[in-house]
């Protein structure tokens, strides 16, 4: 039988876990139109459940599609919305649909 090399230390850390149980490689910080700061997490297709409504089109993000969830860095959870990856990309192009606004 083969001998296995044990793993060094460093592959087996994980990244400490944030609110959702995504861990902060999905997370970063950036810039919006208005200037505003805006936490950012990347949801992978695997982890989404629900549906959402995406203020940048207004349609649907179905279960299973990965996308973006974004929210106002002084914000809180009330403030979270769910975009589709494209719609977030092109927000400094155009506004939010008006049922968001």
């Amino acid at each position: 039988m083969p001998r296995r090399n044990p793993r060094s230390a460093r592959s087996r850390v994980e990244p400490s876990r944030t609110g959702g149980g995504l861990g902060d490689v999905y997370r970063r910080t950036e810039s919006g139109p208005d200037g505003e700061e805006y936490v950012v997490r990347t949801v992978p297709g695997a982890r989404a459940v629900k549906r959402y409504r995406c203020p940048g089109c207004d349609h649907e993000i179905m279960p299973g599609v990965a996308h973006i969830v974004a929210w106002p860095a002084d914000g809180g959870e009330t403030d979270r919305r769910h975009w589709h990856g494209g719609c977030w990309n092109g927000r400094w192009t155009r506004g939010i649909t008006r049922r968001w606004s």
